[in-house]
């Protein structure tokens, strides 16, 4: 039998993100729902597909975390058949840690592969991570493709990042989230712990060094015009901010 569990609400009108835990331990069930309805999502528990896809019928989610192994059939089917019909946010969190597990896991229908004991701020900042390129997403589809920040121009459908002239500057995937959740920002100074959120995705040893690393290697590859101000600027005891103005456009 499903369970819903209840989380603090920001304010009036807040959404939260909404969550189905697929695992049939009630012991890891419970304690990943209670922990993720304290951060403010909007759990519901499911011991089976079944249960999860009475859930799901009756209101679509954000997020799944699914275990492959569950007593009514395969994860990796349900995973599959909930991503045909929806473009819902999937993370296998399975005892199963093989490499041929995982790479069918990501292959077939999930979006991150989590394995057990499960470390719950580990999941929270990959969920959380999941969640914002879902909305970046979204945005994309909005129309906001292209963002130009000084000399440059970020395409977010095409996770591609330019100069005005069309000339490609390489980034790896951690460069170009880091460099997409500021230009988001638009100026508003992002904290460390909520960048490592942004760039954990698949990486588990990700940390304050981590950011620095990449806000180095950005740096570098965006060296302002002389005299020009610093594209990345270190906010003090907070983090980081984009230093230049951003245009968006689609």
């Amino acid at each position: 039998m499903t369970n819903t569990v209840a989380g603090p609400v920001s304010g009036p009108g807040t959404r939260r993100d909404r969550l189905v835990v697929v695992e049939d331990d009630p012991v890891t069930r419970s304690m990943i729902a209670r922990y993720f309805a304290e951060q403010g999502f909007e759990v519901e528990e499911a011991a089976t597909g079944a249960e999860c896809r009475r859930a799901l019928k009756q209101r679509p989610a954000d997020l799944i975390f699914i275990d492959i192994q569950l007593p009514d059939g395969d994860g990796f089917d349900l995973a599959r058949e909930i991503r045909a019909a929806s473009a819902v946010g999937i993370i296998f969190v399975t005892q199963k840690d093989s490499e041929v597990d995982r790479i069918l896991g990501l292959e077939l229908a999930g979006d991150d592969y989590v394995t057990k004991p499960v470390k719950l701020r580990e999941l929270l900042a990959r969920a959380r991570a999941l969640l914002r390129r879902r909305e970046l997403e979204r945005d994309s589809a909005r129309g906001r493709t292209v963002i130009t920040f000084d000399s440059w121009l970020l395409d977010q459908t095409r996770r591609e990042l330019t100069t005005r002239d069309g000339v490609p500057v390489r980034v790896t995937r951690g460069e170009f989230d880091l460099l997409a959740a500021l230009v988001q920002a638009n100026g508003r100074p992002l904290s460390r712990d909520y960048l490592i959120e942004v760039v954990s995705n698949r990486d588990t040893d990700v940390g304050d060094r981590t950011v620095d690393a990449l806000v180095a290697r950005l740096r570098r590859k965006l060296q302002p015009p002389e005299g020009g101000p610093p594209v990345i600027v270190t906010v003090t005891g907070v983090g980081y901010k984009l230093g230049v103005r951003t245009d968006a456009r689609g």
